[in-house]
């Protein structure tokens, strides 16, 4: 689908992609009202980081993806920059038409523009399908991720 435009995401965005990260078994467990003020203040956050960017997937005037992604700027490997992608989702209705792919794309070239090196991202151990999808596009599982819920 040619028609897809990918741009910085707007505060008037927050809730649909609010709705997008709720939208999976793992995410209904995370995310709430997307009213909530904790996600106004999150995206000012963010939109204000020159480091950050908060991006959506428009098709036909209506949002139906999302992203963001971080450039990391590092002394290791001689100084390189790496950018971090989080939060990838394409809402239901337009999953398997590659929608994500140019998402990720799109990601992957703005880290080049910005000096990076690498990309890098984590997804969840249980989603195997997200697992197949990235090593498509590339992506190979070379390290161990690891949190600590704070």
């Amino acid at each position: 689908m040619d028609d897809l435009e990918i741009r910085r995401a707007a505060l008037a965005d927050v809730p649909v992609i609010v709705a997008m990260l709720a939208d999976d078994p793992l995410g209904a467990t995370r995310e709430g009202d997307p009213a909530d003020p904790a996600y106004a203040m999150a995206f000012a956050a963010i939109d204000a980081d020159p480091h950050q960017l908060l991006a959506v997937a428009e098709r036909g005037g209506e949002v139906v993806g999302t992203l963001q992604v971080t450039v990391i700027p590092g002394l290791s490997r001689r100084g390189m920059s790496r950018a971090l992608i989080e939060a990838v989702r394409v809402r239901a209705g337009q999953r398997g038409h590659g929608t994500g792919r140019q998402l990720v794309q799109w990601a992957i070239d703005h880290a080049r523009a910005q000096g990076c090196g690498l990309v890098q991202l984590t997804t969840d151990r249980s989603r195997t399908d997200a697992h197949r999808f990235y090593e498509g596009l590339g992506f190979e599982a070379t390290h161990l991720g690891m949190k600590l819920a704070l």
